[in-house]
């Protein structure tokens, strides 16, 4: 039997998942079997992303946790999740329902009770509410949107760089199906945070992030208060929103390795 429980990474919006294949190394050399599946109409490259946008378009939250559902059952055991983003909540979300035997939300996307919308976070998806007929499509950042949005806190370069290596379109369905969370009681967005049975959580956060301010990760630990299961918090504080693909994803990484250890997991 493998030592470790199986690993599935989750990519958020506006990356592809090949975003993941560092990690995915860092982690097989350390002993886990690891994988990062994209979300459902995601093509296989970064290029077939942007050329076909419309197989991404219209994919809302409660299809991506169904997706990532499917994928788990035909593991051989509970996987650890790790998420950004997005992909943080969507962890959330399938840890809440016990389909993972851990997992870890960096720079995870509000869940539903989460109350605090800072104004940068409005700017970095303003390229998406702008336009409410983007519920249903997808939709790109220019360069510069992306370096508000994720590369704020690295030189320009790398952001730009980073830009062209793994910036796909993202659905705007999600993004519109948080934004009313708090408004919809049956909202996908809503995370069993009281589930004390389910395996440990750790909560990341990057201290710079626009897209994702620290308040929204504090208030989402908040969530977690009526629940007697391990819920961890680490902030980063000079990252931002590209923390997982910027040259100093290694640290976020060991980060994620040595609190693994610490579960015994």
């Amino acid at each position: 039997m493998p030592e470790h429980a199986p690993v599935l990474f989750i990519h958020g919006l506006w990356l592809h998942a090949t975003s993941w294949n560092p990690w995915i190394d860092h982690f097989t050399a350390a002993g886990y079997v690891a994988s990062a599946p994209g979300w459902p109409g995601d093509p296989d490259t970064v290029l077939e992303a942007r050329a076909h946008p419309e197989a991404i378009a219209d994919h809302g939250i409660d299809d991506v946790v169904a997706h990532y559902a499917d994928i788990i059952k035909g593991l051989p055991t509970k996987p650890i999740l790790i998420g950004h983003s997005f992909g943080g909540m969507i962890a959330q979300r399938l840890l809440g329902e016990d389909l993972a035997a851990a997992a870890v939300a960096i720079d995870a996307a509000q869940i539903k009770g989460v109350l605090p919308l800072p104004l940068s976070a409005l700017r970095a998806t303003l390229p998406v509410f702008k336009n409410p007929a983007n519920r249903r499509r997808a939709v790109s950042l220019t360069a510069e949107q992306f370096r508000f949005a994720f590369g704020n806190a690295i030189a320009s370069e790398e952001s730009d760089e980073l830009f062209e290596r793994w910036a796909i379109p993202a659905p705007g369905k999600p993004l519109f199906e948080a934004a009313a969370a708090n408004f919809n009681p049956h909202s996908p967005a809503k995370v069993d945070t009281d589930n004390a049975g389910r395996g440990p959580l750790l909560l990341i956060m990057g201290g710079q992030d626009h897209t994702v301010p620290e308040a929204v990760t504090k208030a989402t630990l908040k969530q977690y208060r009526h629940s007697a299961a391990t819920t961890d918090l680490l902030e980063f504080s000079d990252r931002a929103h590209s923390l997982t693909i910027d040259r100093g994803w290694p640290e976020i990484a060991d980060t994620c390795l040595s609190w693994l250890k610490e579960q015994g997991l």
